[in-house]
């Protein structure tokens, strides 16, 4: 098996593309690049792929509907005066069932830091669904990740490991990873892994495709799976990384 992880950004300077091969009992890492462009991911990507990506796959329904109707010129809702009632603007299903799972509250892709993500994200999406790749947003062959929440759920450093400041703690996180995963190779791709934050997040993206290609991720129930295919869903794995790599 052959998955991509993504570490998604607006910009392809701060974009981080890793791939990994799995045989039975082994993963290596046999590549990993940072400043990758929309055209590098797809040459990447063939069909028969399961690719993860750190971006927002789609927006909150409620947000799309708002959206329409004040295009319109129809008035909002009453409620948008308090945070509460802006929340199922800001909030898709999925981000509430990842805050359930795991304490942790996502990034709004609608009223946060990631727009600029998530219009690269539906962009890219595109372009691999144009070249044969399934795109669907619940559980195609691409799926949405979020590495801290991964790592969480496998007890290991999820947190503090991002920029030059937490330096220490992201050779710390890539450590650990490895202690986790026995039969987990980084190969020649561990110092870049070690020093950039986001060659690490790209390669954590990989694992949970591996996840996810293995039937071992949280998926939308049945009254969630319609919003789910319009919102995106992130996948949570089930199983730790050393499951993973005994497949």
């Amino acid at each position: 098996m052959r998955t991509v992880g993504v570490d998604l950004a607006a910009e392809p300077s701060r974009t981080a593309l890793a791939v990994v091969e799995w045989e039975p009992g082994s993963a290596r890492v046999v590549d990993v690049r940072l400043g990758a462009t929309d055209a590098d991911i797809v040459a990447t990507v063939t069909p028969t792929d399961r690719v993860g990506i750190d971006a927002p796959f789609g927006w909150p329904d409620a947000f799309v509907e708002f959206v329409t109707a004040h295009h319109r010129g129809d008035p909002g809702p009453a409620e948008l005066e308090t945070r509460a009632g802006r929340q199922p603007l800001v909030r898709r299903r999925t981000d509430l069932f990842v805050h359930r799972e795991t304490g942790l509250v996502p990034l709004s892709v609608s009223a946060d830091l990631l727009a600029h993500v998530a219009l690269r994200c539906a962009g890219l999406l595109g372009k691999l669904g144009a070249v044969g790749v399934d795109v669907g947003r619940a559980n195609g062959a691409v799926v949405e990740s979020y590495p801290a929440a991964a790592l969480k759920r496998w007890g290991l450093p999820f947190r503090r490991y991002k920029g030059v400041a937490n330096a220490a703690t992201l050779v710390g996180a890539v450590g650990a990873f490895e202690a986790a995963a026995p039969g987990f190779d980084f190969a020649g791709h561990r110092d870049v892994c070690a020093g950039s934050d986001h060659a690490f997040d790209a390669v954590v993206a990989a694992v949970i495709a591996r996840a996810a290609a293995l039937g071992r991720t949280l998926l939308p129930d049945a009254t969630e799976v319609g919003a789910a295919e319009r919102e995106g869903w992130i996948h949570l794995p089930t199983v730790d990384p050393a499951g993973l790599v005994a497949g």
